[in-house]
């Protein structure tokens, strides 16, 4: 006898028979199954994925059915499969709640946006170390600047917030927050166009279904008046840079970039067809001088006027092929804040120049070829723009003169025709 049946006989209860025992088993079994169920549904509320998925022949994908806890909690269970074959459920308490967030998520099937509930949970700091691994072919000079915006400006705010939890109000009250502490227009704009740039790349890695920061109105960029010298002034500014007189003239009469003419060396210089081959850039990056491409990441010729060739001839003289053309004085590539601290900006204080910047000479140059007649396509050559639209936008008020000019060249031939062909034209029409 069972220690159960024997507790029964002394107490005087009867002993059950055979079918009530089994029937006890049955009741245990199923309490058993629902407590099972009980825990699977609370697994489902929490992440939204069914465990029994591993057994898709007991269910069909796509549809609506009641819960186990049908009449005393969640009732119904909506579930599909995505397109990795992985199922997703909800429980809802109401039924029309659930097929709404069926219906949702086949329309999303069906378009191709959809994004599963696991893949928004990893936050903006680990998506940001992903976002800048993929970007290492930028230049170096590039990828400091969204480190140092990543590590100032977006992670303080965003680090453990989760991609699917980023939001559009909060994203403008980020922007807000950054120009009430001061912060300049351009740096906000930079490090708001680094988030959104995060993720964008998080939609089409489909971890999200649109981009949460898209269309924040941003502080719009102090308007600055471009300064364009003249031969005079150019020349003046260069005689009192001393040593550097021959750099800032070739700056302000070939348009290059302080970066490209640093970088430049002997055997880019080609003085009898009086070209500059510009195939070499150098920046600054955290004190490290770093090599690479031009800008635009591709080597473009540039003209030089004749009244530099032969100062640069003399330049040339004692260097080789792969020496530096405007070295610092220890023979390394010269830095333009050292070249701003001690040379160029006292000259433009004492040329009556003052704020004046070394990349302005670069729209001097452009300024000054546009007056001499050069084209459109010839000035973006000259410059290195991806495209003439580009050059037209930053310097095409400077085309006004050129107009005019054509113009009279119009009207002057046209005078000349009537003063020829044009009256003969006349006396045959009489006759």
């Amino acid at each position: 006898m069972s220690s159960l049946a024997r507790r029964l006989t002394d107490s005087r209860v009867p002993v059950p028979d055979e079918a009530s025992m089994e029937g006890a088993r049955q009741f245990d079994r199923e309490a058993a199954d629902q407590g099972e169920q009980d825990t699977t549904q609370r697994k489902v509320e929490a992440d939204g994925h069914d465990p029994g998925s591993l057994a898709p022949e007991n269910r069909e994908t796509g549809k609506l059915e009641r819960t186990a806890l049908y009449g005393t909690s969640k009732r119904y269970r909506p579930h599909f499969r995505d397109p990795s074959g992985r199922e997703v459920t909800r429980a809802f308490d109401r039924k029309i709640d659930a097929q709404r967030w069926l219906d949702e998520q086949t329309v999303a099937l069906v378009r191709g946006n959809y994004v599963h509930p696991q893949a928004g949970r990893v936050t903006v700091g680990e998506w940001a170390e992903s976002w800048l691994a993929g970007r290492s072919h930028l230049k170096p000079k590039t990828l400091a600047s969204y480190q140092s915006l990543l590590s100032t400006r977006v992670l303080p705010t965003w680090d453990r917030v989760p991609l699917s939890k980023v939001g559009h109000s909060d994203v403008v009250a980020w922007v807000a927050g950054m120009r009430s502490e001061g912060l300049s227009a351009s740096r906000t704009r930079q490090a708001y166009h680094v988030l959104t740039s995060m993720l964008d790349a998080a939609v089409r890695d489909g971890r999200v279904a649109r981009n949460a920061a898209a269309g924040v109105d941003l502080p719009r960029l102090p308007t600055t008046d471009r300064r364009y010298l003249t031969h005079a002034q150019l020349d003046d500014l260069a005689e009192r840079c001393g040593p550097h007189r021959l750099l800032v003239l070739v700056l302000g009469y070939t348009g290059l970039r302080w970066g490209e003419a640093a970088a430049l060396r002997g055997r880019r210089m080609d003085l009898l067809r009086g070209r500059i081959e510009v195939a070499e850039s150098v920046t600054d990056v955290n004190g490290r001088m770093i090599f690479g491409s031009p800008k635009s990441h591709a080597r473009r010729w540039v003209p030089i006027p004749r009244f530099l060739r032969d100062d640069l001839a003399v330049q040339l003289a004692d260097r080789g092929p792969d020496d530096l053309v405007f070295p610092s004085a220890a023979q390394t590539p010269l830095r333009v804040q050292s070249f701003r601290r001690w040379h160029f900006d006292r000259a433009a204080v004492a040329a009556g120049l003052d704020g004046l910047v070394p990349h302005e000479l670069r729209h001097t140059a452009a300024s000054l070829a546009i007056a001499s007649g050069a084209s459109i396509k010839g000035v973006q050559s000259m410059l290195g723009h991806a495209s003439a639209a580009m050059t037209l936008d930053r310097y095409g008020h400077l085309f006004g003169d050129e107009l005019d000019a054509v113009a009279d060249r119009m009207d002057a031939a046209r005078a000349d025709w009537l003063r020829t062909e044009g009256g003969l034209a006349s006396v045959r029409r009489l006759h």
